[in-house]
């Protein structure tokens, strides 16, 4: 009973809405576009460039410190945490608003322009809402308050993907677009109508070089003091990145093969969130009886393992009992990977340079799924989907050898 009503107290709750409202934008810049890309004739190669949009996810280290520090003109008035989120929000709506007005397969350049702004604008929000809930929880409700937000964030990208499949079943993609930007309009009003979690001190402009030597400089020079920090650095990069090679190519594979969009909204992204949610239950609970690099080794291995159930796949075609067994398995290893994986990058994290640190650590995660995974198209066209996908299992290789590298660097501390 404890655990259930921490789980409703009225902070977690609304730390579930705003996961909800985190989670919205990606799949519409991901795997979403990448099918509505595909039905309208744009190329595999170019569809796997089109991860390159990700890559504001990869750099919003960069600007954290301004989202944490800088003060907004005009709408300042609403507090540092709201002010920007009022801009990201207005800048999230109006790209996603100019992305259903143009013709991906005609415009395909300004199209992916248009989805970089999504892009950079919901970076920014994450940011926010990151920096947000923190301040908003007491220690006592942080636990229930991380496991609010990654469900939150599971279902933004269950509406945004299976949500917005089964729209374009019976509405054209433009419109699609339409709603999704009132959704995420609608889902803001939450954050703005709710008062800042607590009073931040206003930076004196006057010195300047003290504020970039506290928000900048000793964040990312104490991240080096850890021993093998390079190794670690890498090792975040890789340990994702069979299943980012994957997973901006499934979309395009499965319409392929010739799953209709019901099916794949149905079966990827209904039972796909359920797998997942319940991975990362699995996660945590591995996490809780094993050392942490051990629980990422096994969730590392399944995880690779999983990736060979689509090449089974790519092999059996439009089998909808083959892709339900690929597409839950790959999604339970894939959530119980995640689990270990943000476990671990807590771990590093000092906790007077928490937002910054996190911030470095998950947009090297978020490079590994856009830089490395960009080229997933040309090696799909090339390879056919059965190489390809084995590619994909062996590119989970170098992830599982740096942690086997980082695990000897901390036993021998």
């Amino acid at each position: 009973m404890r655990v259930i009503k921490i789980y409703t107290q009225p902070r977690v709750l609304l730390v579930f809405l705003l996961g909800i409202l985190s989670g919205l934008p990606l799949a519409l810049t991901g795997s979403t576009v990448s099918i509505w890309l595909t039905e309208v004739g744009v190329s595999k190669a170019a569809i796997g460039f089109f991860a390159m949009v990700g890559t504001p996810y990869a750099l919003k280290f960069l600007w954290a410190p301004l989202v944490d520090h800088l003060e907004l003109p005009l709408i300042g008035r609403w507090g540092r945490r709201r002010a920007w989120f009022i801009l990201s929000q207005l800048v999230l709506v109006l790209a996603l608003l100019g992305m259903a007005t143009i013709h991906p397969a005609l415009h395909t350049g300004f199209f992916a322009l248009l989805a970089l702004i999504v892009a950079i604008a919901s970076a920014t929000q994450d940011t926010v809402i990151d920096a947000y809930r923190v301040e908003l929880l007491p220690a006592e409700e942080r636990g229930a308050g991380a496991a609010a937000i990654v469900f939150g964030y599971r279902v933004g990208m269950l509406l945004s993907g299976a949500g917005a499949l089964l729209m374009a079943e019976v509405l054209p993609w433009s419109v699609v677009y339409v709603v999704m930007a009132g959704l995420v309009a609608a889902g803001g009003a939450i954050l703005i109508s709710r008062p800042e979690p607590r009073k931040v001190t206003r930076t004196s402009h006057s010195n300047i070089m003290e504020w970039m030597r506290r928000a900048v400089v000793e964040p990312f020079h104490d991240f080096t003091t850890h021993k093998g920090w390079w190794l670690i650095l890498l090792f975040v990069m890789a340990f994702k990145l069979g299943d980012a090679l994957a997973g901006v190519m499934t979309g395009p594979f499965l319409i392929e093969v010739g799953f209709t969009k019901t099916t794949i909204a149905t079966i990827v992204k209904t039972y796909g969130l359920a797998a997942t949610l319940f991975g990362t239950f699995l996660g945590g609970l591995i996490i809780a009886r094993m050392q942490l690099f051990s629980a990422l080794m096994l969730c590392g291995v399944l995880q690779m393992l999983s990736n060979g159930l689509l090449v089974v796949l790519a092999m059996k075609g439009a089998d909808e009992a083959w892709l339900t067994l690929a597409i839950t398995a790959e999604n339970l290893c894939g959530g119980m990977g995640t689990a270990a994986f943000v476990a671990y990058l807590s771990s590093l994290c000092r906790i007077e340079y928490t937002a910054t640190q996190y911030a470095l650590l998950s947009s090297l995660a978020s490079a590994g799924r856009t830089w490395l995974s960009a080229g997933s198209g040309i090696l799909a066209q090339s390879l056919g989907w059965v190489w390809f996908f084995a590619f994909t299992t062996v590119a989970a290789l170098p992830g599982l050898i740096l942690l086997v590298m980082l695990s000897r660097y901390a036993k021998s501390r």
